[in-house]
């Protein structure tokens, strides 16, 4: 068997590729048993049965280690366009490639280090390889992806207002709390706790001032919460607005087509949304190292992508 057919098998595989489904299923069912294997050490009952949880676990991790060394081995079929060593290091550094190995450094330094223990629950999100062909969790990660700047402003907005808060309680409540609020930075997590609602309670103002600026404060939070959740729900409603304007386009006489990408391609270096611009296309779908691609405006098109799409007659 050859490296590309390899390669083919370990990646995410289509309907018709029956060898390259077994196995992300395999893979998923390996995941699971990795992860059920910590979840049930934990429990008492299951202690007469530990041996054998550390047998599985054993195993497992020896299926991501020769995992591991194979998507290495076929990295320069993942990344065409580089050299091998690039290549390598792209999937090493890569979200997989991380993932991959923490998930395996984990299991041999246990006895070392007990924060190596947790980093073993990273790889549940391996899980979600599985559902590359589902819209709905592209859609999740497109919308995030498309409006992180507004994210990070609004992330950015609420620091600012837990450190004033927490240097507002600091100065109304230090003389009558000088140990729960010995600095500018002690009412921090008070702040915390009052504008994400939580109210844990082990740090209160006594004073009037600090009580009514904890309300303020508290209805100021409430407001300053909801503007991530704002801009991630407008960012949905956009989304799905704009795969409904594309289903549209079935409306008017069409025909289908497909092509593949090579250097001489036209539309290899364009953004989808100037393809459509200039053409009377809707394109439907782009495939990408075996990968089904969202057609976003902004996707570029990349050598090597096959493009399906509609001509509008």
């Amino acid at each position: 068997m050859n490296k590309k057919r390899i390669f083919e098998i370990i990646q995410i595989g289509h309907s018709e590729d029956r060898a390259s489904r077994l196995f992300d299923f395999f893979i998923a069912i390996v995941i699971l048993l990795n992860i059920s294997v910590i979840f049930l050490e934990t429990f008492q009952m299951f202690q007469p049965y530990l041996p054998i949880l550390r047998i599985i676990e054993i195993i497992t991790t020896l299926i991501f280690c020769v995992e591991y060394i194979l998507r290495i081995w076929t990295a320069d079929c993942l990344y065409p366009g580089m050299d091998r060593p690039k290549a390598i290091r792209s999937f090493v550094f890569s979200f997989d490639g991380i993932v991959d190995l923490f998930t395996i450094l984990s299991y041999f330094f246990l006895s070392g280090f007990a924060a190596f223990r947790i980093i073993r629950i990273i790889r549940i999100f391996h899980l979600f390889r599985i559902n590359a062909y589902y819209d709905s969790l592209h859609v999740i990660t497109s919308v995030i992806s498309e409006t992180r700047n507004q994210i990070l402003s609004s992330v950015f907005i609420i620091t600012i207002f837990i450190l004033a808060a927490s240097l507002c309680m600091y100065s109304a409540e230090h003389d009558a709390q000088p140990e729960a609020f010995s600095n500018a930075l002690s009412g921090v997590w008070w702040s915390v706790s009052a504008i994400f609602t939580v109210g844990y309670g082990d740090i209160y103002p006594i004073t009037p001032l600090g009580r009514l600026m904890a309300v303020m404060i508290t209805f100021l939070g409430v407001g300053a919460v909801a503007i991530p959740t704002g801009i991630i729900s407008a960012g949905f409603v956009e989304h799905y607005s704009r795969i409904k304007q594309s289903t549209t386009f079935h409306s008017y006489k069409s025909s289908t087509a497909v092509i593949f990408v090579d250097e001489n391609s036209r539309f290899a270096g364009q953004t989808i949304g100037e393809i459509e611009a200039k053409r009377r296309i809707c394109i439907t779908a782009v495939i990408r190292n075996g990968l089904v691609i969202i057609p976003e405006d902004n996707v570029v098109i990349q050598t090597g992508d096959t493009l399906s799409f509609l001509v509008i007659e």
